[in-house]
C-alpha cells in the first residue's frame, strides 16, 4: 500500500505521460460513457468541470448535454475550507478566471444545486473512494445533504489500492474510457 502523496504523484506522472492521441481517444470514450449514463439516469442540472493538470477533457460533450435540456454548472471555490459552489453555465457563456486561472462563470451567474456532479479523480479505489489533489474541496462538497449523485471521471489506469480516510465520501459511479463502475 502506497502513501497518498506518493500515489498521487505516480498517478499524475502517468496521466501527464499519456500520448496526445491516446488522451484524445480516451477522453472521447469517457465522454460517450457519460452520455450513456445520462441517458439511463436523466438529470436536470449537472455539475461539470474545466479540466486542469491533464484531467480527462469532456468539453466536446458539454454542448450535447446542454442541447438535451440539462442545465450545466461549473464549480467555484468560494473559500479555502468551504464546499464548492456551482454556478449555472452554458457552453459559449462568458467566463472569468479564478485565483488559479481556472475558467469559471462570471460572478453574476446564478448559483444552482446540481442533481449530479462529474468529479475528476486523480485516482480511485474499488470502494469508489476518490483520490484528488488533497485540498478537500470535493470531500466538503459531497458531505453536504442532500448530496448530488457523484460520477467520478478517471482514466482506467487510475484504479489503485489505497485506504480511504474517515472524511472520504464514496462516489456513486466512476466512468473511465473502458467502463462504468459502481460500488453496487
Amino acid at each position: 500500500m502506497q502513501n497518498k502523496v506518493n500515489l498521487r504523484n505516480t498517478l499524475l506522472a502517468a496521466r501527464n505521460a499519456l500520448a496526445p492521441g491516446v488522451r484524445v481517444h480516451n477522453d472521447f470514450a469517457i465522454g460517450r460513457q457519460v452520455i450513456d449514463w445520462l441517458i439511463t439516469h436523466p438529470v436536470k442540472t449537472l455539475g461539470v468541470y474545466w479540466p486542469i493538470r491533464n484531467e480527462p477533457d469532456l468539453h466536446s460533450i458539454y454542448p450535447d448535454i446542454a442541447a438535451r435540456g440539462v442545465q450545466l454548472a461549473l464549480p467555484v471555490v468560494v473559500a479555502k475550507e468551504a464546499p464548492l459552489q456551482f454556478l449555472a453555465w452554458t457552453p459559449g457563456d462568458e467566463l472569468a478566471k479564478d485565483r488559479m486561472s481556472i475558467p469559471i462563470p462570471v460572478p453574476s451567474s446564478v448559483q444552482v444545486q446540481p442533481d449530479a456532479v462529474l468529479v475528476p479523480c486523480v485516482g480511485f479505489n474499488a470502494a469508489m473512494i476518490r483520490l484528488g489533489y488533497g485540498k478537500g474541496f470535493y470531500d466538503r462538497t459531497l458531505a453536504i445533504t442532500p448530496r448530488p449523485a457523484t460520477i467520478g471521471i478517471a482514466y482506467a489506469f487510475s484504479e489503485v489500492v489505497f485506504d480511504g480516510a474517515s472524511h472520504d465520501v464514496a462516489l456513486d459511479v466512476v466512468i473511465t474510457e473502458s467502463a462504468i463502475l459502481s460500488a453496487m
